[in-house]
């Protein structure tokens, strides 16, 4: 009898082998991330749009942790509570990295802007909360 995670497979003589589908391995192709999910997948500006990603997640803590239901939110952040689902599921596309950092000052939170010199020969943006 053969168990549903078993299947029967015709050996070079013949008789019927039983591999098991959990021990099978098989070659899976991998490449080393960039560290931008963005640029892996070769979208336009993705510094861009890593940074949305960024700041949008900080948005989605921040209406999490306060218990606040899309509605009261979307009040909070002057936009409608169809936009704030969309903020809540990453989906910031719509939405400028100056309207997100005014969506954390509406929330409370101080944004703040550092320049400094890049230790690489092109600069990088980044969020730190």
């Amino acid at each position: 009898m053969v168990c549903s995670s078993e299947r029967p497979e015709e050996s070079r003589s013949g008789t019927t082998m039983r591999t098991n589908k959990r021990t099978e391995s098989k070659r899976i192709r991998t490449e080393r991330s960039s560290g931008n999910v963005f640029a892996d997948l070769g979208l336009p500006h993705p510094e861009q749009e890593l940074l949305k990603s960024q700041l949008t997640l900080q948005i989605y803590r921040l209406i999490k942790a306060r218990g606040l239901k899309q509605a009261e939110a979307g009040k909070i952040l002057g936009i409608k509570q169809p936009h704030v689902s969309a903020l809540m599921r990453n989906r910031s596309g719509t939405f400028s990295v100056e309207r997100l950092m005014e969506f954390l000052t509406a929330l409370g939170q101080d944004v703040e802007i550092i320049v400094r010199p890049a230790r690489k020969g092109h600069g990088e943006m980044s969020v730190v909360a």
